[in-house]
Protein backbone atom coordinates (compact mmCIF):
# COMPACT_ATOMS: atom_id res chain seq x y z
CA UNK A 1 0.00 0.00 0.00
CA UNK A 2 1.12 3.53 -0.70
CA UNK A 3 1.68 5.47 2.50
CA UNK A 4 0.87 9.12 3.09
CA UNK A 5 1.06 11.55 5.98
CA UNK A 6 -1.29 14.41 6.76
CA UNK A 7 1.20 16.68 4.96
CA UNK A 8 1.71 14.51 1.86
CA UNK A 9 -1.87 13.30 1.36
CA UNK A 10 -2.95 14.59 -2.04
CA UNK A 11 -6.63 13.91 -2.69
CA UNK A 12 -6.31 13.49 -6.46
CA UNK A 13 -3.43 11.01 -6.15
CA UNK A 14 -5.27 8.98 -3.50
CA UNK A 15 -8.47 8.87 -5.54
CA UNK A 16 -6.53 7.48 -8.49
CA UNK A 17 -4.93 4.84 -6.28
CA UNK A 18 -8.32 3.79 -4.91
CA UNK A 19 -9.91 3.53 -8.35
CA UNK A 20 -7.08 2.34 -10.60
CA UNK A 21 -4.23 1.27 -8.32
CA UNK A 22 -4.15 -1.22 -5.48
CA UNK A 23 -7.43 0.07 -4.06
CA UNK A 24 -6.06 1.01 -0.63
CA UNK A 25 -3.70 3.53 0.99
CA UNK A 26 -2.30 4.06 4.48
CA UNK A 27 -2.44 7.46 6.20
CA UNK A 28 -0.40 8.36 9.28
CA UNK A 29 -0.08 11.30 11.64
CA UNK A 30 -3.77 12.25 11.68
CA UNK A 31 -4.49 11.42 15.33
CA UNK A 32 -2.57 11.91 18.56
CA UNK A 33 -1.74 9.03 20.92
CA UNK A 34 -4.18 10.59 23.41
CA UNK A 35 -7.03 10.49 20.89
CA UNK A 36 -6.32 6.87 20.04
CA UNK A 37 -6.13 5.92 23.73
CA UNK A 38 -9.45 7.66 24.43
CA UNK A 39 -11.20 5.90 21.55
CA UNK A 40 -9.74 2.55 22.55
CA UNK A 41 -10.79 2.91 26.18
CA UNK A 42 -14.39 3.52 25.11
CA UNK A 43 -14.39 0.59 22.70
CA UNK A 44 -12.93 -1.75 25.32
CA UNK A 45 -15.58 -0.72 27.82
CA UNK A 46 -18.45 -1.02 25.35
CA UNK A 47 -17.28 -4.43 24.07
CA UNK A 48 -16.69 -6.07 27.42
CA UNK A 49 -19.65 -8.35 26.65
CA UNK A 50 -20.12 -9.95 23.22
CA UNK A 51 -23.79 -9.16 22.72
CA UNK A 52 -23.81 -7.02 19.57
CA UNK A 53 -24.54 -8.18 16.05
CA UNK A 54 -21.55 -8.57 13.77
CA UNK A 55 -20.91 -10.09 10.34
CA UNK A 56 -19.16 -12.95 8.58
CA UNK A 57 -19.10 -15.21 11.60
CA UNK A 58 -20.06 -18.51 10.00
CA UNK A 59 -16.67 -20.03 10.70
CA UNK A 60 -16.52 -18.48 14.18
CA UNK A 61 -19.94 -19.84 15.12
CA UNK A 62 -19.02 -23.27 13.84
CA UNK A 63 -15.83 -23.23 15.92
CA UNK A 64 -17.55 -21.84 19.01
CA UNK A 65 -15.45 -18.68 18.97
CA UNK A 66 -18.00 -16.06 17.91
CA UNK A 67 -17.42 -14.17 21.18
CA UNK A 68 -13.87 -13.41 20.02
CA UNK A 69 -15.09 -10.91 17.42
CA UNK A 70 -17.06 -8.02 18.92
CA UNK A 71 -18.69 -4.97 17.37
CA UNK A 72 -19.56 -1.65 18.99
CA UNK A 73 -22.23 0.26 17.08
CA UNK A 74 -23.56 3.84 17.28
CA UNK A 75 -20.15 5.25 18.16
CA UNK A 76 -21.20 8.88 17.66
CA UNK A 77 -23.30 8.59 20.81
CA UNK A 78 -20.43 7.15 22.82
CA UNK A 79 -17.90 9.97 22.71
CA UNK A 80 -17.02 13.23 20.94
CA UNK A 81 -13.78 11.59 19.80
CA UNK A 82 -15.71 9.56 17.22
CA UNK A 83 -17.32 12.65 15.67
CA UNK A 84 -13.85 14.18 15.49
CA UNK A 85 -12.51 11.06 13.79
CA UNK A 86 -15.37 10.73 11.29
CA UNK A 87 -15.11 14.36 10.16
CA UNK A 88 -11.32 14.69 10.11
CA UNK A 89 -10.40 17.38 7.54
CA UNK A 90 -8.07 15.05 5.63
CA UNK A 91 -10.87 12.48 5.26
CA UNK A 92 -13.34 15.14 4.19
CA UNK A 93 -11.01 16.52 1.51
CA UNK A 94 -10.26 13.11 0.00
CA UNK A 95 -13.82 11.83 0.12
CA UNK A 96 -15.30 14.96 -1.44
CA UNK A 97 -13.19 14.09 -4.48
CA UNK A 98 -14.06 10.39 -4.33
CA UNK A 99 -17.78 10.34 -3.44
CA UNK A 100 -18.95 13.86 -4.23
CA UNK A 101 -19.03 16.99 -2.10
CA UNK A 102 -22.19 15.96 -0.20
CA UNK A 103 -21.18 12.39 0.67
CA UNK A 104 -22.60 10.81 3.83
CA UNK A 105 -21.62 8.22 6.41
CA UNK A 106 -23.19 4.78 6.19
CA UNK A 107 -21.91 3.46 9.51
CA UNK A 108 -19.36 4.07 12.24
CA UNK A 109 -18.54 1.12 14.46
CA UNK A 110 -15.63 -0.62 16.10
CA UNK A 111 -14.45 -4.15 15.43
CA UNK A 112 -12.50 -5.89 18.16
CA UNK A 113 -10.93 -9.28 17.47
CA UNK A 114 -9.55 -10.89 20.59
CA UNK A 115 -6.55 -13.25 20.67
CA UNK A 116 -7.62 -16.51 19.06
CA UNK A 117 -10.29 -14.86 16.92
CA UNK A 118 -10.63 -16.68 13.58
CA UNK A 119 -11.05 -13.64 11.36
CA UNK A 120 -13.55 -13.35 8.51
CA UNK A 121 -14.36 -14.76 5.13
CA UNK A 122 -13.21 -12.68 2.13
CA UNK A 123 -15.95 -10.22 1.22
CA UNK A 124 -16.82 -6.77 -0.10
CA UNK A 125 -18.48 -4.01 1.90
CA UNK A 126 -21.86 -2.27 1.90
CA UNK A 127 -23.61 -1.48 -0.41
CA UNK A 128 -21.75 -4.04 -2.52
CA UNK A 129 -21.76 -6.80 0.11
CA UNK A 130 -24.60 -8.85 -1.36
CA UNK A 131 -22.88 -9.21 -4.72
CA UNK A 132 -23.07 -12.94 -4.05
CA UNK A 133 -26.70 -12.44 -5.21
CA UNK A 134 -26.03 -10.75 -8.58
CA UNK A 135 -29.65 -11.11 -9.67
CA UNK A 136 -30.66 -8.56 -7.02
CA UNK A 137 -28.66 -5.79 -8.74
CA UNK A 138 -29.53 -3.81 -11.89
CA UNK A 139 -28.50 -5.03 -15.30
CA UNK A 140 -25.35 -3.33 -16.57
CA UNK A 141 -24.04 -2.39 -13.14
CA UNK A 142 -20.43 -1.29 -13.55
CA UNK A 143 -17.62 0.35 -11.66
CA UNK A 144 -17.52 3.65 -13.52
CA UNK A 145 -18.06 5.45 -10.21
CA UNK A 146 -17.62 4.44 -6.56
CA UNK A 147 -20.47 3.88 -4.12
CA UNK A 148 -18.34 3.27 -1.06
CA UNK A 149 -15.19 4.21 0.81
CA UNK A 150 -13.96 2.44 3.95
CA UNK A 151 -11.77 3.83 6.68
CA UNK A 152 -10.16 1.73 9.41
CA UNK A 153 -8.57 3.74 12.23
CA UNK A 154 -6.18 1.36 13.95
CA UNK A 155 -6.42 1.25 17.75
CA UNK A 156 -4.04 -1.71 18.16
CA UNK A 157 -1.01 -2.88 16.17
CA UNK A 158 -2.10 -4.43 12.88
CA UNK A 159 0.57 -7.03 12.18
CA UNK A 160 0.68 -10.30 10.28
CA UNK A 161 0.48 -12.06 13.64
CA UNK A 162 -2.49 -10.08 14.97
CA UNK A 163 -4.55 -10.56 11.82
CA UNK A 164 -4.20 -7.26 9.97
CA UNK A 165 -6.84 -6.85 7.28
CA UNK A 166 -5.95 -8.76 4.12
CA UNK A 167 -6.94 -7.58 0.65
CA UNK A 168 -6.21 -8.44 -2.96
CA UNK A 169 -4.64 -5.40 -4.67
CA UNK A 170 -6.57 -4.35 -7.77
CA UNK A 171 -9.61 -6.50 -6.98
CA UNK A 172 -11.80 -3.39 -6.75
CA UNK A 173 -11.81 -3.47 -10.57
CA UNK A 174 -13.57 -6.86 -10.62
CA UNK A 175 -16.84 -5.51 -9.15
CA UNK A 176 -17.97 -8.89 -7.86
CA UNK A 177 -17.91 -11.05 -4.78
CA UNK A 178 -14.77 -13.18 -4.33
CA UNK A 179 -15.18 -16.91 -4.87
CA UNK A 180 -13.06 -19.88 -3.90
CA UNK A 181 -11.51 -20.09 -7.36
CA UNK A 182 -10.00 -16.63 -6.89
CA UNK A 183 -7.53 -18.12 -4.38
CA UNK A 184 -7.79 -15.02 -2.20
CA UNK A 185 -5.26 -16.17 0.38
CA UNK A 186 -2.63 -16.86 -2.29
CA UNK A 187 -2.88 -13.32 -3.69
CA UNK A 188 -3.60 -11.12 -0.70
CA UNK A 189 -1.48 -8.51 1.03
CA UNK A 190 -2.13 -7.14 4.53
CA UNK A 191 -2.88 -3.60 5.72
CA UNK A 192 -0.09 -3.36 8.28
CA UNK A 193 0.13 -0.42 10.66
CA UNK A 194 0.42 0.89 14.18
CA UNK A 195 -2.15 2.53 16.47
CA UNK A 196 -3.19 5.84 14.95
CA UNK A 197 -2.58 4.78 11.36
CA UNK A 198 -5.53 4.79 8.98
CA UNK A 199 -6.28 2.33 6.19
CA UNK A 200 -8.44 3.99 3.53
CA UNK A 201 -9.75 1.67 0.86
CA UNK A 202 -12.44 1.15 -1.76
CA UNK A 203 -14.72 -1.34 -0.04
CA UNK A 204 -15.47 -3.32 -3.19
CA UNK A 205 -11.88 -4.58 -3.05
CA UNK A 206 -11.85 -8.15 -1.73
CA UNK A 207 -10.76 -8.12 1.90
CA UNK A 208 -11.17 -9.73 5.31
CA UNK A 209 -9.84 -9.71 8.84
CA UNK A 210 -7.24 -12.42 9.32
CA UNK A 211 -7.03 -14.71 12.38
CA UNK A 212 -5.57 -13.06 15.45
CA UNK A 213 -2.66 -15.24 16.55
CA UNK A 214 -1.06 -12.55 18.72
CA UNK A 215 -1.30 -12.08 22.48
CA UNK A 216 -3.18 -8.78 22.18
CA UNK A 217 -6.44 -7.48 20.73
CA UNK A 218 -6.73 -6.24 17.16
CA UNK A 219 -9.18 -3.35 17.23
CA UNK A 220 -10.16 -0.60 14.81
CA UNK A 221 -12.81 2.03 14.28
CA UNK A 222 -14.54 1.23 10.99
CA UNK A 223 -16.24 4.01 9.05
CA UNK A 224 -18.31 3.44 5.92
CA UNK A 225 -18.88 6.44 3.62
CA UNK A 226 -21.36 6.63 0.74
CA UNK A 227 -22.66 8.96 -1.95
CA UNK A 228 -25.50 11.07 -0.59
CA UNK A 229 -28.22 9.04 -2.34
CA UNK A 230 -27.25 5.56 -1.08
CA UNK A 231 -29.32 4.37 1.88
CA UNK A 232 -27.03 4.14 4.95
CA UNK A 233 -26.31 0.87 6.71
CA UNK A 234 -26.98 2.30 10.17
CA UNK A 235 -29.95 4.57 10.98
CA UNK A 236 -27.70 6.88 12.95
CA UNK A 237 -30.05 9.88 13.38
CA UNK A 238 -32.66 7.60 14.96
CA UNK A 239 -30.08 6.36 17.47
CA UNK A 240 -28.86 9.82 18.48
CA UNK A 241 -30.45 12.29 20.87
CA UNK A 242 -32.18 15.46 19.72
CA UNK A 243 -29.53 17.44 21.61
CA UNK A 244 -26.75 15.69 19.69
CA UNK A 245 -28.42 16.44 16.36
CA UNK A 246 -29.04 20.07 17.29
CA UNK A 247 -25.46 20.74 18.39
CA UNK A 248 -23.72 18.69 15.68
CA UNK A 249 -21.18 20.43 13.48
CA UNK A 250 -22.05 21.14 9.83
CA UNK A 251 -19.74 18.28 8.82
CA UNK A 252 -21.48 15.78 11.10
CA UNK A 253 -24.92 16.94 9.93
CA UNK A 254 -23.78 16.30 6.37
CA UNK A 255 -22.43 12.87 7.30
CA UNK A 256 -25.73 11.99 8.98
CA UNK A 257 -27.56 12.77 5.73
CA UNK A 258 -29.50 15.63 7.30
CA UNK A 259 -28.74 17.91 4.34
CA UNK A 260 -30.30 15.51 1.84
CA UNK A 261 -34.11 15.82 1.81
CA UNK A 262 -35.11 12.52 0.22
CA UNK A 263 -37.23 10.54 0.71
CA UNK A 264 -39.79 13.10 1.75
CA UNK A 265 -43.58 13.41 1.70
CA UNK A 266 -44.00 15.63 -1.30
CA UNK A 267 -47.59 16.61 -0.47
CA UNK A 268 -46.28 18.16 2.72
CA UNK A 269 -43.28 19.65 0.96
CA UNK A 270 -45.57 21.32 -1.57
CA UNK A 271 -47.76 22.71 1.21
CA UNK A 272 -44.75 24.04 3.08
CA UNK A 273 -43.35 25.67 -0.04
CA UNK A 274 -46.73 27.23 -0.82
CA UNK A 275 -47.01 28.59 2.72
CA UNK A 276 -43.59 30.12 2.41
CA UNK A 277 -44.63 32.04 -0.69
CA UNK A 278 -47.71 33.66 0.93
Amino acid sequence: MKRFTAETAQADEIVQELLHGKGAVLLSGLFTPEQIAEARDIVMRESSVADKVTHFQGKAVAEGSANLQRRVWNLLAKGQIFSDMASHPVFMEILRKFLGSEFIMGSIAANRILPGGPGQEPHVDYPYWDFHKPETHPVGLNGSFPMNAQISILLDPFTAQSGATAYVPGSQKELRYPVEEDKFFDKCEQMLGQPGDVALFFGVAWHCAMPNKADHDRTAVLINYLPKWVKPLEDMPAALSADFIKSASPEIKQLLGLNYPYPEILDQAAATNAAGRT
